[in-house]
């Protein structure tokens, strides 16, 4: 099956996105390549266990896939949710 691609809600974001979570799995504690962010899966799947190699994993389970990917992804959502919270206080201070 081939890979398919990202379609981002907003155009323009794709880099802002990958440097997102080239710094967020950092301060997760996997060492990330920042040129290469989307490698980092390859190192969660070896913290889970789970035989994730570059190539073909067609004997790789759903859930496994899932596992690794809800990791990251899980991660991601955290620090948007923080941010955004951030910037809510921000704007809520400096309106009053």
């Amino acid at each position: 099956m081939a890979r398919r691609s990202r379609r981002y809600a907003v155009p323009g974001v794709a880099q802002g996105m990958q440097t997102l979570k080239a710094n967020v799995m950092k301060n997760e504690g996997f060492r990330v390549d920042p040129d290469r962010p989307d490698d980092v899966k390859y190192e969660v799947a070896k913290e889970l266990g789970i035989p994730l190699q570059p190539g073909n994993n067609g004997a790789l389970t759903t859930e496994s896939a899932g596992q690794v990917g809800g990791k990251i992804g899980g991660s991601m959502v955290r620090e948007m949710i923080r941010l955004a919270q951030e910037q809510l206080t921000n704007s809520e201070q400096q309106s009053r």
